[in-house]
C-alpha cells in the first residue's frame, strides 16, 4: 500500500527538502502554488521571481508577505527561487535582466532561500554562442559580489555540459556561482550525467538538483535515479531537490506529482 501523502515527510532522508517548481505544478508566479504543494505533500515550492507582466512581483514586500502567510497556513516552505523569464529576456542580451538578477538576491535573502536558479534556455540559450557566453560572464562578474556578500548562490541551468559550465564559473571566479543540475536536460543532450554529477560534485560545484523526466513519471523514464542517488551520496550532497516535469500522457499533474513525491522520498530515504 502506498504511504499517505501527508505522512511522507517521515520517509525523507535527513538533510533533504523536496519541492517542486511553481511552473510545473501549474501555478507559475502564482500564490496558488503554496496550496498545491501542500496537496501534493511537498516540503516547499521553488517560486518564480515573477513575470515581466507582473514586474517580477516577488520584489514587492506585500507580495512576499502574502506568500509567507500562505506558507504558514499550508505549512509549506520555500525550497528555491528561479528566474524563468530569463529564457525570454536573456541575461546575455537584455540590459534589464541585470537588475532582475541583482534584485533576486535581496528577494532570496528575504525569503530565506539560499539558491537562485538562472535559466538559460530558448532565447537565452548559450550552447554554441560564445559571444553570448562572454556577455554573461561579464555581467556575472558585476553581479556576483552582491551574491557573495549576501551568502546567496546563483545556479546556472542550461544545455551546457559540465565542462562548459565550468568554463563560465572559472571565468567569473566567484564561489557563489555554481551549476544547477537538471538530470533530464543533461540526459537529453547525451552527456554522461552520472560522471558529470560526481565530477562537479567533488568540486562542490552543484548547488541544487532538478529531478525530472520528459513525458514519464520519475523512475519510469530514461534517467536511472538509483544511480543519481548513488552519485548524490558520493558527493555528500544535502539540500533541496526540486521535482520538475514528469507528467506522462493520460495522467493529471496532481496525480503525477503525488507519485513523483512518493518516488523521490523513497529513493532518498
Amino acid at each position: 500500500m502506498m504511504p499517505r501523502t501527508d505522512s511522507l515527510k517521515l520517509f525523507t532522508a535527513s538533510g533533504f527538502r523536496i519541492g517542486a517548481c511553481d511552473w510545473s505544478i501549474q501555478n507559475t508566479s502564482n500564490l496558488g502554488a503554496m496550496e498545491m504543494a501542500a496537496m501534493i505533500g511537498l516540503d516547499g515550492v521553488q517560486v518564480s521571481l515573477g513575470l515581466l507582466e507582473n514586474d517580477f512581483h516577488l520584489r514587492k514586500q506585500e507580495v512576499r508577505l502574502a506568500y509567507r502567510q500562505l506558507s504558514k497556513i499550508f505549512k509549506v516552505g520555500f525550497t528555491g527561487l528561479a528566474i524563468g523569464e530569463l529564457n525570454n529576456y536573456p541575461l546575455k542580451s537584455d540590459p534589464r535582466a541585470d537588475q532582475w538578477v541583482a534584485d533576486s538576491i535581496d528577494v532570496a535573502k528575504a525569503l530565506g532561500v539560499n539558491v537562485i536558479l538562472l535559466a538559460f534556455f530558448s532565447k537565452g540559450d548559450l550552447k554554441s554562442d560564445q559571444k553570448g557566453t562572454e556577455a554573461v560572464i561579464s555581467k556575472l562578474k558585476v553581479i556576483c559580489p552582491k551574491a557573495e556578500k549576501a551568502g546567496i548562490t546563483l545556479g546556472i541551468e542550461s544545455w551546457l555540459s559540465a565542462e562548459e559550465h565550468m568554463y563560465i564559473i572559472d571565468k567569473v571566479g566567484s564561489p557563489q556561482l555554481k551549476v544547477y543540475y537538471d538530470v533530464a536536460n543533461s540526459e537529453k543532450m547525451g552527456y554522461p550525467i552520472y560522471d558529470e554529477i560526481v565530477w562537479l560534485g567533488r568540486q562542490k560545484m552543484i548547488c541544487e538538483f532538478h529531478f525530472k523526466e520528459n513525458g514519464f513519471l520519475l523512475g519510469e523514464g530514461r534517467v536511472d535515479f538509483k544511480k543519481v542517488h548513488d552519485c548524490i551520496e558520493k558527493i555528500n550532497y544535502r539540500g533541496c531537490i526540486q521535482i520538475e516535469g514528469s507528467v506522462p500522457e493520460g495522467k493529471t499533474m496532481l496525480e503525477s506529482y503525488k507519485l513523483n513525491n512518493v518516488f523521490t522520498r523513497s529513493i532518498l530515504a
